[in-house]
């Protein structure tokens, strides 16, 4: 028996229980697509890896295939080898005798749609770091609403009541009445979190009724960071749904309220652990200043990553705790690069452009790809900003859907890190989608326009 085989044969043995599991393939979206399979199953898949058809990474957000990507009709929507995950073998304790098992597509037996697989994305980035001595470590901080789920199904869309049954009305930050009032809910995070082997950390109470955020622990591989940002998105949904709840990862479900974003923290180490951006200045070392000039120049070309859906654009506002500039400074939420304050060993960049909408592969990718191209071109971010960021903001920016999918599509950035078979497959997918979005005619063009045109 092959130590493939040991992961499923030591699970089993653990969760006789258990009659199904889940397949996931995360898609560009970051969209969980797969199938159930019984547990007897398992032995080929860890074994020869399971054939998913190549149009599974074509599709946008309705779950529609997109033909422009090449991955439907022209490759004959062929078979494509996906391969489990290590260690991502786990049980679900919010179904009932269920596990899951997440996937990616085998680099080579995974062709054409190994191209557009978002994890070996993340995977090709993080080793060009590997291979010039900067090792990833990153953890993923997750803003995320709780709404009623029984209003949704009434096609109202407000928070949650508390699992005292009061409502949420006030903007509570860091209110500790309202982390009580839901203390059931995030024990229950908590106790599926242990039991999925997940580094759920702080809950706060965000900037919004509602609204709350809970950080993970930062891993020394990234891809184990960024597969736990994943599992974690899941399981607090699937806790949530226990509660009647709806755990929404949009970026702005409420156009008078705080969106939602996911941080990145992260930093570079060499091979034995140590950080490679310690510095006892709080501005940090050359390192992590060339790092930090990388991600500036390279954050317009990846927009259409950080801020991938129409909604996500929404988000970025004056004020809003949202980035609107490509800025720097140490201790200071109104920029897009913050160094937190801490011991030397500590020091680190908090990425906080992406929407909690983003996929977290590609935006880790992009993230870590903007790093290695500071590096590599020794760029100068520019004096970090003091005080009010939103101030000293330009417009640089992009914050438009349409100019972020042109940047996206001309860029020769996303070209080197991304590839350029990928950089068609995301942009026909999401151009699509834009497309589609903005040929809806909504409520508020009637409100605006219908008498008065």
């Amino acid at each position: 028996m092959t130590d493939k085989h040991d992961e499923s044969g030591k699970f089993f043995s653990l969760h006789p229980d258990v009659s199904q599991v889940l397949l996931i393939l995360t898609d560009i979206n970051g969209i969980a697509r797969g199938k159930l399979v019984r547990p007897h199953e398992l032995d080929v898949i860890f074994d020869r890896g399971r054939p998913l058809p190549s149009s599974i990474l074509s599709l946008n957000a309705l779950g529609e295939d997109v033909d422009s990507t090449g991955l439907v009709w022209e490759v004959g929507d062929m078979d494509c080898f996906a391969r489990p995950v290590p260690g991502s073998l786990k049980i679900c304790p919010w179904i009932k005798n269920t596990a899951q098992l997440l996937l990616s597509m085998d680099p080579v037996a995974g062709m054409p749609a190994a191209s557009a697989d978002p994890r070996l994305k993340l995977a090709q980035v993080a080793e060009r770091l590997k291979q010039d001595g900067y090792h990833p470590v990153l953890a993923c901080e997750l803003e995320f609403y709780l709404l009623d789920a029984e209003a949704w199904a009434d096609g109202e869309v407000k928070p949650t009541r508390t699992c005292r049954g009061l409502p949420l009305e006030q903007t509570q930050v860091y209110g500790v009445q309202d982390l009580e009032d839901m203390s059931e809910f995030f024990e229950d995070v908590y106790l599926c979190s242990a039991e999925q082997g997940l580094p759920a950390e702080t809950v706060i109470s965000e900037y919004a009724p509602g609204q709350f955020e809970i950080t993970l622990t930062h891993r020394e591989d990234a891809l184990q960071a960024v597969d736990e940002a994943i599992e974690f998105k899941r399981l607090i949904k699937g806790v949530a749904e226990q509660y009647g709840m709806i755990a929404c990862f949009m970026a702005k479900p409420f156009a008078e309220l705080s969106g939602s974003g996911m941080h990145i923290h992260v930093s570079l180490a060499d091979e034995q652990g140590n950080n490679l951006f310690s510095s006892e200045e709080a501005q940090g070392n050359e390192l992590l200043r060339h790092s930090i000039g990388g991600m500036a120049d390279s954050i317009s070309d990846c927009m259409a990553i950080f801020a991938p859906n129409a909604n996500s654009y929404r988000r970025f506002r004056p004020n809003s705790y949202a980035p609107v500039a490509p800025t720097w400074g140490v201790n200071n939420r109104t920029v897009t690069f913050r160094v937190p304050t801490g011991p030397a060993s500590s020091r680190h960049v908090e990425h906080r452009a992406s929407g909690a909408d983003a996929n977290p592969y590609l935006a880790a990718a992009a993230v870590l790809a903007g790093m290695h191209h500071g590096i590599k071109n020794k760029m100068d971010p520019g004096p970090a900003i003091s005080g009010d960021g939103y101030a000293n903001a330009d417009s640089s920016l992009t914050i438009n859907w349409y100019a972020a999918l042109d940047g996206f599509e001309k860029s020769t950035f996303v070209t080197e890190y991304f590839g350029a078979e990928f950089q068609h497959i995301f942009s026909a997918l999401k151009r699509d989608e834009c497309n589609q979005f903005f040929a809806q005619v909504s409520e508020l063009d009637h409100r605006w326009h219908l008498r008065l045109a």
